[in-house]
């Protein structure tokens, strides 16, 4: 298949998923931090596949940005 044209790089035209682990690494955090909010409803949305758990990029991008502290302002 040609992947050339294709912005999400993969030959299905599917985005990339991340594992637990990757997301964990990504956010710097342990991965029991990314069970914690899962098992909480804080963290990014997922998909499962039997018993793995995959988070979108998508997802986690806009995950990240609805963190964002918005009590202080910007530049301090």
């Amino acid at each position: 298949m040609d992947t050339e044209h294709n912005p999400a790089g993969s030959p299905w035209g599917l985005e990339p998923l991340l594992n637990v682990g990757e997301l964990a690494a990504y956010m710097g955090v342990p991965v029991s931090t990314v069970y914690h909010w899962r098992t909480r409803d804080l963290g990014p949305r997922a998909y499962r596949f039997g018993k793995h758990l995959k988070f979108a990029v998508s997802d986690v991008r806009i995950w990240v940005e609805q963190q964002r502290d918005t009590s202080s302002p910007e530049g301090r």
